[in-house]
């Protein structure tokens, strides 16, 4: 089973726009990535130039060409500016699962912007791709609150699972099931 679309949809919320990232947005993106609170969970290092930029928004159409997974930038709709990005890796077809995965601007924070994006795109997930389990693996130092007020469950803790920025670090892992999906 293959996506059943050939360009990565838009998807509107009250204030956002998720859409796929073009080369236009290179300078969003490298704000966006260089900003050490934004990258401080994640396996990279701040960007440095608009190169790194250009090569995330590569990265992003190669997931999108391989339907390993998706990646929308976050874009509000009152002045165009991109805030962040969300979307889904490690498609698995046969197992009717994905993880999904967020970020967004300092900025932004506290506004109920990622919220607004996660709903949309939860509801993406269990309606278009028709996925079983949604999984989210956090740092375990990173504030899961969010996905467990969008009703993810704890499932449990990947210890040592990766090796990130000179050290090992353990993953919580997450989860949402279609049958425990309420709009």
């Amino acid at each position: 089973m293959t996506f059943s679309f050939t360009k990565l949809p838009i998807i509107e919320t009250e204030r956002l726009i998720l859409r796929k990232a073009t080369e236009q947005d290179s300078d969003d993106i490298l704000e966006l990535y260089a900003n050490e609170n934004v990258v401080e969970h994640m396996p990279l290092d701040p960007f440095t130039s608009i190169e790194d930029a250009k090569g995330e928004i590569s990265w992003y159409e190669k997931i999108f060409l391989e339907q390993t997974g998706l990646r929308w930038v976050i874009e509000e709709k009152v002045n165009k500016k991109v805030i962040g990005t969300c979307g889904y890796l490690n498609y698995e077809v046969e197992h009717n699962r994905i993880e999904i995965g967020y970020d967004l601007s300092p900025e932004s924070w506290g506004k109920g912007i990622m919220t607004e994006t996660l709903k949309a795109v939860i509801h993406f997930a269990f309606s278009e791709l028709n996925v079983n389990k949604i999984e989210a693996q956090i740092t375990s130092e990173n504030d899961a609150s969010l996905v467990s007020k969008l009703g993810f469950h704890r499932d449990g803790v990947l210890r040592e699972h990766e090796f990130e920025k000179g050290r090992y670090i353990d993953l919580v892992i997450y989860s949402l099931l279609k049958s425990e999906y309420t709009k």
